[in-house]
């Protein structure tokens, strides 16, 4: 006999980013990385952008009506858990984005993508004030490199320790902060070694470190992680889980990828995501 039995409602977790057409960022790289790991993700466009492996040449964000329209849909139809935000493109959207945030209950993952790789900035905000009041008071784990850690702490960060405290004084101005994953990639990048730290709300820091693999194909590490972190969290429902599975996720990614040759252009190329 076979079971027609209605089954559980499984979870969503939906991205909200810009669009990368080359698929190694943004919109695309999420729902590779969460079909990877195994959770099923939705997707709501924030910016259609012009890019390649030699740099973004344009990026036209959507209306913010649009925008928030499209995440309506999801929320209506799916059991959205999670939460994972990328590119903004515009203060509207973020202002639009941080009302519909304000009463959902789920985990939230901001990875504030404020400039890209070869350094277009990709928010037209004069101010990070309106940023952190419209958003990031909103959102449970920010996942920021080097680079936006400083931007939103306003001050270099010249070693792990200014990293972590930077990290903390984030978490003490927010209340609904939960925990800050500092990225090492960048931070101290002369090392033979990588480490990824995980800054909770209650003061406590775990520690990822990792072998630094050399690659060129780096392009999209940072939605990457932000989206394995929301996939896995899914998954496992902990923080600390989701930070290390995240960490070896993103090793055997960038280890992958280092073998294959994507792009004409010689510049640095996508990730890989499946496994």
């Amino acid at each position: 006999m076979v079971d027609c039995t209605r089954p559980k409602l499984s979870p969503t977790v939906l991205t909200i980013a810009g669009s990368d057409p080359t698929g190694g960022a943004g919109i695309q790289a999420d729902l590779k990385t969460m079909t990877a790991i195994g959770v099923y993700g939705a997707a709501a466009i924030t910016c259609i952008t012009v890019q390649n492996s030699l740099g973004v040449s344009e990026s036209v964000p959507l209306d913010s009506g649009l925008v928030v329209r499209q995440v309506e849909a999801v929320l209506a139809d799916h059991h959205v858990t999670h939460i994972k935000i990328g590119m903004i493109g515009a203060i509207d959207i973020a202002r639009a984005l941080g009302n519909l945030l304000a009463v959902f209950h789920g985990e939230v993952i901001y990875d504030p993508v404020l400039a890209s790789t070869t350094g277009q900035s990709l928010l037209n905000c004069s101010s990070l004030d309106e940023l952190n009041d419209q958003l990031i008071s909103k959102v449970t784990v920010l996942t920021p490199n080097c680079s936006e850690l400083e931007q939103l702490c306003q001050q270099k960060l010249e070693t792990a320790e200014d990293a972590i405290r930077g990290a903390m004084g984030i978490l003490a101005r927010h209340e609904h902060l939960q925990a800050v994953i500092v990225k090492g990639g960048h931070l101290e990048a002369g090392r033979s070694d990588i480490c990824d730290y995980l800054v909770l709300k209650s003061q406590e820091i775990e520690t990822s470190k990792r072998t630094r693999i050399k690659s060129v194909n780096l392009h999209g590490t940072g939605c990457t992680y932000a989206s394995a972190f929301a996939s896995f969290h899914c998954l496992e429902n902990d923080y600390r889980q989701a930070f290390f599975l995240s960490a070896a996720y993103m090793d055997r990614v960038i280890r992958k990828s280092s073998t294959i040759l994507l792009v004409k252009s010689g510049a640095g190329g996508p990730l890989v995501h499946s496994l």
